[in-house]
């Protein structure tokens, strides 16, 4: 019962710095998968999840709120019957509110969270706890030059925020430095809520990175050219992870 119990509450996996009964999770790596190799798709799945990859990170992106579009419900469909790491969903889309229950269902039982864009969202607390009553867990992401002063009301009812830490819309963009400072207060911030909730933070990391952002807070790393970029995910991925212990 008390490993059903952490299972659920940890949404499988749970975080450093945070604990579930007494113990301590370790750091989240989220492979994103549109960094990956579409023409083998479930083999770059298998692979990443041989690696030791804790969740999929799939941005979805319509062309609308960023000029590049991306990945729909049928991949989405796809990946879920590859058996794959938990399936973390980030909206990058027009009214997300009125997607993710479509996202949801086409993940199926891989399905972890679904993290809608603030800029975007027109109904967020209402967006935020219809997704909480699908068992699912619901964060939100905010883009680099969105203040973090604007959660203020939101972050007791979610289990997630994202920081981007490159402009939304394209893999392969440049690590905004300044973003470091950003994550270091908002842990400042989410420590005095009872439900702490993760830090992810996405854009531009990679190997040479990493560890500052850890070290600033972060809970949840996605990386994609950072992973899928190298000859060997499972070195890359064991090395992020000696950096952030170091």
């Amino acid at each position: 019962m008390l490993i059903l119990l952490l299972i659920f509450f940890s949404g499988i996996i749970g975080t450093s710095n945070h604990f579930i009964g007494n113990i301590e999770m370790s750091k989240i790596i989220a492979p994103s998968i549109l960094s990956a190799d579409f023409t083998r798709l479930a083999e770059e799945v298998d692979a990443i999840k041989q690696a030791g990859a804790d969740w999929i990170h799939v941005d979805v992106m319509d062309g609308h709120f960023v000029h590049n579009l991306t990945l729909g419900i049928p991949i989405v469909e796809a990946l879920s019957r590859t058996n794959p790491p938990p399936l973390d969903i980030h909206l990058q889309i027009e009214a997300p509110e009125s997607f993710s229950d479509k996202f949801i269902d086409a993940a199926g039982d891989s399905i972890l969270g679904i993290t809608l864009q603030y800029e975007t969202c027109r109904l967020l607390h209402g967006s935020l706890s219809r997704i909480k009553a699908r068992g699912v867990k619901a964060g939100v992401a905010i883009s680099p030059m969105t203040p973090i002063s604007v959660l203020e009301e939101v972050i007791e009812y979610v289990d997630m925020v994202l920081i981007m830490t490159v402009e939304p819309g394209f893999p392969g963009q440049k690590f905004i430095s300044s973003m470091v400072d950003k994550v270091s207060m908002l842990r400042e911030i989410i420590e005095d809520f009872p439900n702490r909730p993760l830090i992810q933070v996405d854009g531009g990391i990679k190997l040479d990175n990493i560890k500052i952002v850890s070290d600033a807070g972060a809970d949840s790393l996605v990386s994609g050219s950072g992973i899928f970029g190298t000859s060997d995910y499972k070195e890359t991925i064991s090395l992020m992870r000696a950096e952030m212990e170091s």
